[in-house]
């Protein structure tokens, strides 16, 4: 494996004092949990200082580290990079990596479907040339310049996935990325406690293209009620802006979206072209990011044939809407399906995947109830600001809810939903993850399609798990019809 960073390329790129013997790094770390050997470790400090964990970097191979200090248990012939501050010393190695590689950037926000977009994108253009996408959600102040500090030299295509917290880091991280395509998948209500209204998002999120390099094309949700102020901020940046969507007026147009069970149809114009594509998840919203996917493929000069086969090659992963099938008796073939939605919540994606668990049928006639049902396990969603428990409460109202028979929910900011759902909807109110998965075995029966959807930190993941131990074997939905 070729070098990503040597001692004079570090150096030149941060500026920073270099000890110990000359080194070349293979990967770039800033994790001893999974770092690898001839990784260069990067001691950031968050909740730990990451200068406390050197020498076990080190041990474990690392090819050097960078930090801002010789930390203590370190001898003075260590392989070290001595910058004024390691997080800065980061984005010094993303900046130079950036400058140095002749790929197709790609920058990707939006308030739902970042990371799914991302993935979908990464698995379209690896089969067209070296692809070099961000690893998990790594989409923050520290994650974006890690992405790029890890990019090889001779990328051709390169995935940055870019997230916010609050007003005004968006902009930033776009700048460091500078991308020849920045695309935003939709805005929606999320992290509403850092912005006073949806509008607000909506600025942040067309940050985004402040940062596009000259002739950069801005790709936008056109069908949203903020579409007005995206193409604004296209107009003053990008050389060229598209807006996606289903709606009249999109110049990447969906003419029609057939949705089943297993996947999607989609059919549509672009640029004088026809094109049809399957998707290979469930749900509009998966259809539309695959719509944008399609629109950036082309964009960036892939082969748009070889795209639109490649679309329906991707399934969603662990916790953003993988599907399952959970095995109860398998002298019976008794089953139920699951929906493992469980890494992230606001109101748009909560309604997106109400939708997709609607759009799969239940079986009737196993298990002990011997009717299916779909059932909802709904988790708390965060950062949604004062008016919180009136979002959390407007679910009960959405139009999903009368094709599903149960919905149980986990956290005290659901309960307020809990409270509106007539009785006959009405499962179960757990104030924590911790209390349902101990549970989890008497919430379902074969036959169930069980969706489980929540921020990160309302923990549902823990329920999915429960759900997940009661097989003895399972059966991803990518998976079917290979065995």
């Amino acid at each position: 494996m070729s070098a990503l960073w040597t001692k004079e390329s570090a150096l030149a790129a941060t500026g920073g004092a270099a000890q110990g013997p000359d080194w070349a790094a293979t990967g770039v770390s800033i994790d001893t949990r999974t770092i690898e050997p001839g990784d260069l470790f990067v001691a950031l400090s968050d909740l730990r200082d990451g200068h406390d964990f050197v020498a076990d970097a080190l041990a474990k191979g690392a090819s050097a580290a960078l930090v801002s200090r010789v930390p203590e248990g370190v001898g003075a012939d260590a392989p070290l990079i001595i910058v004024n501050d390691v997080l800065e010393g980061l984005e010094a190695l993303g900046i130079a990596a950036r400058e140095r590689t002749t790929a197709k950037v790609i920058a990707v926000t939006g308030s739902a479907g970042k990371t799914s977009t991302k993935e979908m994108l990464r698995g379209v253009l690896t089969r067209q040339g070296r692809t070099h996408a961000a690893e998990a959600s790594y989409n923050n102040h520290w994650g974006v310049p890690l992405t790029l500090a890890r990019m090889p030299e001779d990328t051709e295509y390169a995935i940055v996935e870019i997230g916010m917290n609050a007003p005004g880091e968006i902009a930033p991280l776009s700048r460091m990325t500078r991308p020849h395509l920045a695309m935003i998948t939709t805005v929606a209500a999320a992290h509403l406690e850092a912005f006073e209204n949806i509008q607000g998002i909506a600025h942040e999120k067309a940050s985004i293209f402040e940062g596009l390099e000259p002739g950069g094309v801005a790709l936008f949700n056109a069908d949203i009620e903020t579409a007005l102020i995206l193409d604004d901020k296209a107009k003053a940046c990008a050389a060229m802006r598209i807006g996606f969507g289903a709606l009249p007026g999109a110049k990447l147009h969906a003419d029609d979206i057939q949705l089943g069970e297993m996947g999607s149809v989609v059919r549509g114009r672009f640029q004088g072209q026809s094109f049809l594509f399957r998707v290979g998840a469930p749900g509009r919203h998966f259809a539309m990011n695959a719509l944008a996917v399609y629109g950036a493929a082309c964009l960036v000069g892939a082969d748009p044939d070889v795209a639109a086969c490649d679309i329906a090659a991707w399934s969603a992963p662990a916790g953003r809407g993988q599907r399952e099938t959970v095995v109860l008796d398998p002298v019976e073939d008794w089953t139920f399906e699951l929906i493992d939605d469980a890494f992230n919540a606001n109101p748009a994606s909560m309604g997106a995947a109400l939708w997709v668990l609607t759009a799969v049928n239940p079986t009737d006639g196993v298990g002990r109830i011997r009717r299916g049902r779909r059932i909802a396990v709904l988790g708390d969603m965060l950062e949604l600001g004062p008016t919180e428990l009136e979002l959390h409460a407007g679910i009960a109202d959405h139009p999903a809810m009368e094709l599903i028979d149960r919905v149980e929910c986990v956290g005290q900011r659901m309960r307020a939903l809990f409270d509106e759902l007539p009785d006959e909807k009405r499962g179960h109110s757990f104030a924590t993850a911790e209390e349902m998965a101990a549970e989890a075995h008497h919430l379902v029966d074969a036959g169930d399609v069980v969706l489980v959807k929540g921020s990160k930190g309302s923990k549902v993941s823990l329920v999915v798990d429960a759900l997940r131990k009661q097989s003895e074997r399972r059966k991803t939905a990518a998976d079917r019809g290979r065995t």
